[in-house]
């Protein structure tokens, strides 16, 4: 089963960047695909609901489009996450 792993963020947060990095090392070793939605740009084009419900807590970690983390990527829990896929 491929996994889906969904970064959410906005522009200028160093937080984020740090998930960015670290999501993007343990997607080529762990094999899942990530992506990155930026909360501000979504709402900016009409969705506003990932900001209202996430946006006081970014960086937030998504795993197949349920939360799993939020301000810090959760390394040993995603870990066992993807070893019981």
């Amino acid at each position: 089963m491929d996994r889906q792993v969904t970064l959410l963020t906005r522009d200028g947060c160093s937080m984020c960047d740090r998930a960015a990095r670290r999501l993007a090392e343990l997607a080529d070793e762990l094999g899942f695909e990530l992506t990155m939605t930026d909360v501000d740009a979504a709402a900016a084009a009409g969705d506003s609901a990932l900001r209202a419900e996430f946006g006081d807590r970014l960086p937030v970690v998504l795993l197949d489009g349920v939360e799993h983390s939020y301000w810090e990527v959760d390394e040993p829990r995603l870990r066992a996450e993807m070893q019981r896929s």
